[in-house]
């Protein structure tokens, strides 16, 4: 009764860490799924208010991501809410399939807060399904403008809502901080041509938030009269004609945040998601249009440029900063579900997680020592049989041996598996070439009987170098299994880390999987040294033993040999 419940515990356990309960599939045509959590607790990114219409850049990779799934062009792409029934607006900034990257803007149509259960699903796996067109609408009616700067370098920036275009060519950094970013130089900025769609009442409502990387501490960041962004000697500045909002410092060559939010009677400005400044504002007429230009004596990449007609709000902000920042909390978790949780199946636990984000390295070296193991299995099993009945032959044999009067008249009986007898049958070849036995026989000189176990050692010889013979297979897998599979580890940690430096995600829910995923290569090797070491040290065992009979044996047999048949 005990042993029953001790099995059911055990199916229980392994239950848990294989599968978890069944989840409802958008639609059966796709193979696969990502699962995307945004935490906005204390532990991830808090926000008090609940946000509508936010867009997030899900950054995937190696680490999170089954390209291989995925058609080449990432056209089969649908991302769904957590209802996992309601597709969502989304759009593809970047899709790079040899090199395992890709940059997908989804918007949220609502993001409750303190909580770690906004989920959002990303769908691929299926070759018939047709690209969708992109879509202006995956940002809310309140943006203007949005700037993604993806693209080819030296073509013109194009937004994705209005379909503004600078008036010039980009030249893009290609891994900026989302995808690739404007590069500009402090001699020639960039610039945005006037747009009725891009304009507000001095007092406004208006917001501008981009991302910016300076190359030096002074020049303006964005100008649009008469609302300007600078930086003087690393200190952020914001005007609006002649009040000021001065506060925040940017370092030198690292990505930071920036928003100026107009409206409500002041002028505010915030940095990486906090507020930093804020200025009352006093009565004007200006109003905030004309051109805009980016990087005027300002050498930088800048990323992300959003403009919108409404007062963006504190969390609004913080969110926006979280989501697209390289190492916010915001993303508590991407994972990988294939095609085998579908309606009626079951999710993969931990362990289906960590081999659906195995690179293919990993599955290389994975494969080797698959066989590796299957190879050392064999030659335990079978140097186990022959072990064992070499043993219990031997047994039988030597009983036969002592019990004899007369060393040269020995049971005929064969054993096929004694290794005893072939010696025996050895050292009587040498005895019946010298008549030993026979009525007129000599008695056998020193000479003689060492020629007669000079014989029977050669053949004790040949004997241990079949009990010993593929024991080297085993060795090879006890000391390469471990090395091997250090191997795979070592280069699925250099790639995970390579995607995510290439994605700009460096957040421990992006490193986690892959990593986690390419220690499974040192378990596969832990997994075939083990019981290769523990089978090798039985047989060596078992072999030494045996060795040790034949070498008694030799001895044995060629005394009474001696003191039956010698000269005396």
């Amino acid at each position: 009764m005990n042993t029953v419940r001790s099995l059911m515990l055990g199916a229980a356990l392994m239950g848990g860490l294989f599968s978890t309960s069944a989840h409802a599939w958008w639609n059966g045509d796709w193979k696969a799924r990502a699962k995307i959590t945004l935490n906005t607790t204390a532990q991830g990114v808090e926000t008090k208010e609940a946000l509508s219409g936010v867009v997030v850049p899900v950054r995937l990779h190696s680490g999170n991501f089954d390209f291989l799934s995925a058609k080449p062009d990432g056209s089969d792409l649908r991302v769904v809410a957590a209802d996992d029934k309601t597709p969502l607006r989304y759009w593809v900034e970047r899709f790079d399939g040899a090199n395992e990257l890709a940059v997908v803007w989804v918007q949220l149509p609502s993001v409750a807060p303190g909580t770690d259960k906004n989920v959002v699903y990303v769908y691929a796996g299926n070759d018939k399904a047709a690209a969708e067109s992109v879509s202006t609408a995956v940002y809310d009616g309140s943006m203007s403008a949005a700037f993604s700067f993806a693209g080819k370098d030296g073509a013109a920036a194009q937004d994705a809502v209005s379909q503004l275009a600078t008036s010039a060519p980009v030249p893009r950094e290609t891994n900026g901080l989302i995808g690739p970013a404007a590069k500009l130089d402090g001699q020639q900025p960039l610039v945005i041509p006037a747009s009725d769609k891009l304009k507000a009442s001095a007092s406004g409502p208006y917001t501008v938030s981009l991302w910016i990387k300076p190359g030096a501490l002074t020049g303006i960041i964005f100008k649009q009269a008469p609302l300007t962004i600078a930086l003087n000697a690393g200190k952020l500045q914001a005007d609006l004609g002649k009040v000021q909002a001065i506060g925040g410092e940017l370092p030198a060559s690292a990505w930071a945040h920036v928003a100026v939010v107009v409206g409500n009677n002041k002028l505010t400005l915030f940095l990486n998601g906090e507020q930093a400044a804020q200025a009352d504002l006093a009565a004007s007429t200006t109003p905030i249009e004309g051109e805009i230009s980016l990087g005027q004596g300002l050498a930088a990449q800048i990323d992300e440029l959003e403009i919108a007609s409404t007062v963006r709000s504190a969390d609004w902000l913080k969110f926006a900063h979280a989501a697209q920042s390289a190492d916010a909390k915001l993303v508590a978790g991407v994972s990988q579900t294939p095609d085998t949780a579908k309606e009626g199946g079951s999710e993969p636990g931990y362990f289906g997680i960590l081999v659906g984000n195995l690179t293919v390295d990993a599955w290389v070296v994975i494969g080797i020592l698959g066989v590796m193991f299957a190879v050392a299995a064999w030659v335990m099993y079978a140097k186990a049989v022959f072990v064992g009945r070499a043993d219990k032959a031997n047994r039988a044999f030597l009983q036969r041996f002592r019990d004899a009067r007369d060393v040269m008249q020995i049971e005929a009986k064969a054993l096929k598996h004694s290794s005893l007898q072939r010696l025996y049958e050895a050292g009587l070849r040498e005895l019946n070439k010298r008549d030993v036995g026979k009525a007129d026989a000599k008695a056998l000189s020193g000479a003689s009987i060492d020629a007669v176990k000079a014989a029977i050692d050669a053949d004790l010889v040949r004997e241990s170098h079949e009990l010993n013979s593929k024991m080297v297979l085993l060795t090879i897998a006890i000391s390469g299994g471990p090395f091997l599979g250090l191997l795979g580890t070592v280069v699925g940690v250099m790639i995970t880390f390579a995607a995510i430096a290439a994605a700009g995600d460096v957040n421990v829910n992006a490193i986690a999987p892959g990593i986690a995923a390419a220690l499974l290569a040192t378990v596969a090797g832990l997994g075939v040294a083990i019981p290769a070491l523990f089978g090798y040290n039985y047989l060596a065992s078992r072999i030494k033993n045996i060795s040790s009979d034949m070498q008694i044996f030799v001895d044995e047999f060629v005394t009474r040999v001696a003191e039956t048949y010698g000269a005396r």
